[in-house]
């Protein structure tokens, strides 16, 4: 098959090795560009461990491009029903996330990273590790890389480039010295800290998870909040976010543990004080950021611009893979849609602006939620609601689909779509309410009345 052109995309995390799978097999010559050794010679337990949540959005994208690798890396993952809620006193609280038992997916990070350049090499795709980009020229006509590998410097040169390295794009960086590309980098006030809960290795028990390994473990305390994710081999990976001045506010180990002692008695018997103190004294605390920019394309559609690189979010909402996977799958389309790569990154940034807008709020209002909200009277009476007539009542009087539900197992509802649908939901929630209260205000009018004319008798 003679190539469609030669395309280079820089950073071979999970988006950017979906891409290169992709455009490979649309007949385009592809150079994967990574700053980072191969991950084939490291420890996997020394990549980056945070869990993530695949959900529908990715699975389709996976699927699209290569059913196969879906099938084997859906076997690597672990189904998630719900979340369940830890209070103080060590009470746990299930809150299903679908209507009919849809659920999310836990899986490691740097597994499935693993996972994904090894099927990029089997395709025999050009996989260029240790390569950090360092000048960038042409994003307007043939884009130009260069990049240092080994203490010297190599150019290429390539008809496309696609730029998928992350929250701090290089890529991104060079493409703003030359183009007029919108950018805001936003910083929250929260740090997060990864931790570990092992297996159970108790020969005699039943399981090797010493907690409920289908769920979202949330310990929400206001302010701060411990979250846990279970992993196939039976552990779990656990994050601690807490505003800044939490964590800069405890001076020694001692302090730390006792914090966990004190605010998830349970979470510190899982996770022990050995691990604590030593996360505590070594672990790094990530800060978590807000990338915007736009548009994502060069202005004749040479260069383009996705995922965290194009839109980096909280990962609140759990949606930041399935988006920047979703990102590819939109520019599939287009690309079927137009006949031509350059026209299809053009229109991809019209087409793609108000959804990742919207997701990226979404994962920041969806801090809130977790955090404090799901212990709420207000909250779980929503939830109710939400789930009687998504499941009992749609289509009878109105349509009604969750929140959660269109954005985790609705692909088919953009985001923007969704909150459109959302807040139409939440005024006849309002009305409903408006309406009950009415009722009962006349109950007790009339039931007073009538207590009266008993009285004047």
């Amino acid at each position: 098959m003679e190539s469609k052109g030669v395309i280079g995309i820089v950073g071979a995390g999970i988006v950017g090795c979906v891409s290169a799978l992709a455009f490979h097999d649309r007949g385009y010559d592809v150079a994967l560009f990574e700053m980072r050794s191969d991950p084939k010679s490291a420890k996997l337990s020394n990549l980056k461990s945070i869990n993530l949540s695949l959900s529908n959005r990715g699975i389709r994208t996976l699927k699209l491009v290569n059913p196969e690798l879906c099938d084997t890396i859906m076997k690597e993952t672990v189904p998630l029903y719900g979340r369940m809620i830890h209070d103080l006193k060590g009470n746990e609280i299930s809150q299903k996330y679908g209507l009919f038992g849809e659920y999310n997916n836990s899986i490691d990070r740097g597994l499935l990273n693993q996972l994904l350049i090894e099927e990029v090499k089997q395709k025999g795709i050009k996989v260029f590790f240790n390569h950090k980009l360092v000048h960038g020229e042409n994003f307007d006509n043939h884009p130009k890389l260069v990049f240092s590998t080994n203490g010297e410097e190599q150019s290429y040169d390539f008809d496309y480039a696609i730029g998928a390295d992350g929250a701090f794009s290089q890529f991104r960086y060079q493409m703003q010295k030359q183009l007029r590309m919108n950018f805001s980098q936003n910083f929250i006030d929260m740090q997060y800290m990864e931790l570990f809960i092992p297996p159970n290795n108790d020969a005699s028990a039943t399981s090797k998870y010493r907690i409920d390994p289908n769920h979202l473990h949330i310990w929400p305390r206001e302010d701060f909040m411990l979250i846990a994710l279970a992993n196939g081999d039976g552990s779990f990976t656990s994050t601690f976010f807490s505003p800044w001045s939490v964590i800069e506010g405890m001076k020694t180990s001692d302090e730390f543990v006792d914090f966990f002692q004190k605010n998830f008695p349970d979470g510190y018997e899982l996770l022990g004080r050995e691990h604590l103190v030593d996360a505590f004294d070594n672990k790094p605390r990530g800060a978590l950021v807000q990338i915007s920019s736009y548009p994502y394309h060069s202005p004749t559609g040479k260069a383009l611009i996705i995922g965290d690189a194009a839109h980096s979010m909280v990962p609140f909402y759990g949606q930041g893979l399935n988006c920047g996977l979703e990102d590819v799958r939109i520019l599939l389309e287009l690309l079927d849609e137009t006949g031509d790569l350059s026209e299809a990154f053009k229109t991809y940034s019209p087409s793609r602006r108000d959804d990742l807008t919207t997701i990226c709020k979404l994962a920041m209002d969806n801090y809130n939620e977790m955090a404090s909200k799901v212990t709420k009277t207000s909250f779980l009476l929503r939830k109710k609601l939400d789930y009687y007539f998504g499941k009992y009542a749609n289509g009878v009087l109105f349509p009604w689909i969750p929140m959660y539900s269109m954005i985790s197992f609705r692909d088919d509802i953009n985001y923007s779509k969704a909150v459109a649908i959302e807040n139409r939901q939440s005024k006849i929630l309002h009305y409903l309410q408006i309406g009950l209260i009415g009722t009962v205000a006349l109950g007790v009018y009339h039931g007073v009345k009538w207590y009266e004319r008993l009285a004047r008798q």
